[in-house]
């Protein structure tokens, strides 16, 4: 039997002037089928099906009643199947999980509560694991509150010295130091959450003594509360999505594997082309251009860094990390082939 939608097609192509073969064949149906539907005077309706009973019928309103009881917390389906099989119920738990699940109110998901901040206030700063085949990067990802605009250093490790190493190069990168540095939980940068008190953490002394030397403020983010440092995790996934895939399938084809080094070649030009070049979705700015306003605000390096710093000071608007001074790209452009 067709269905309503070819029957009237079929009704269709013949007032357009089709043949009986030209319909069967464009429908895929025999030219008798084409025949017996033409000869019917008018459109064939849908039948209305009879619901299906189920087993579960008698007890409905038995459920229903003790759902509403129970509102707004849930009583779990066991219990509720234990209640009905004293009344005689004798089906499967599966059919009254189906439909208790029509019942279930759906909840809502918890409002994504973006934390803004003011230029020069906060970076967030995280490590991300990059995993390609054989290949394990440790990428440490700094990203300014305001600006959004983001540094980017490869390691083949996350200890406390990729961590302290991370926070100076962006800060020379950046030009200038927030006021404070927004961790995640990592057990390298604190020995000991709420130590003293609430809010007053046991941080390693090697992350203290950075503090001291660039003045800022180590703050960490609450548990189970990853979204308070969302901006440095999205960006996580641009990276690798961006960067790294990109980068990997040039190497591939020139047979060169992608290793820290070779990144760390690569990441002063996209991050001074593309990421902090790109319209960000939340500011709908460049991040390139707010990172001017914010740098009004940030406290200047120390002495000791504006002078012999990895990243001149005058390059850090450029972005280009110390890497890309160490590794010319032109080394691997020319392997790869890029003029």
């Amino acid at each position: 039997m067709l269905t309503l939608e070819q029957a009237v097609t079929i009704q269709i192509l013949h007032q357009q002037g089709k043949s009986i073969k030209a319909i069967s064949r464009e429908l895929g149906v025999s030219r008798n089928t084409v025949r017996k539907y033409l000869r019917q005077k008018e459109t064939p309706q849908y039948r209305r099906t009879q619901p299906r009973t189920s087993i579960l019928d008698p007890y409905k309103p038995y459920l229903l009643k003790r759902v509403n009881a129970a509102h707004p917390e849930w009583i779990p389906a066991v219990v509720l199947y234990q209640e009905i099989l004293r009344l005689g119920y004798p089906g499967k738990i599966r059919i009254l999980r189906e439909y208790l699940a029509t019942l279930k109110p759906v909840a809502k998901p918890e409002p994504i509560i973006r934390f803004e901040t003011q230029p020069g206030q906060q970076m967030q700063v995280d490590f991300t694991t990059i995993r390609r085949n054989n290949t394990t990067l440790k990428a440490f990802v700094a990203t300014l509150g305001y600006s959004r605009a983001t540094f980017v250093k490869f390691y083949d490790h996350e200890r406390t010295d990729a961590w302290i190493d991370g926070l100076e190069n962006a800060f020379q990168f950046f030009a200038g130091v927030p006021q404070e540095i927004l961790f995640d939980n990592a057990k390298t940068i604190m020995i000991e959450r709420d130590a003293y008190q609430e809010g007053q953490h046991k941080w390693n002394p090697k992350l203290l003594d950075c503090a001291k030397k660039y003045s800022f403020r180590p703050r960490v983010c609450k548990p189970y509360r990853a979204q308070t440092k969302g901006k440095v995790e999205r960006f996580n996934g641009y990276l690798k999505s961006s960067f790294i895939v990109p980068l990997k399938a040039s190497l591939k084809t020139s047979g060169l594997l992608l290793n820290v080094d070779v990144a760390n070649a690569h990441i002063g030009r996209w991050l001074h082309e593309t990421a902090n070049q790109r319209i960000h979705a939340t500011t709908q700015e460049k991040p390139a251009v707010r990172l001017q306003q914010e740098q009004q605000k940030f406290t200047p390096l120390p002495q000791s860094d504006t002078g012999s710093g990895t990243v001149p000071v005058a390059a850090a608007q450029h972005v280009m990390p110390y890497e890309s001074l160490q590794h010319p790209l032109s080394v691997y452009d020319q392997l790869l082939g890029v003029s």
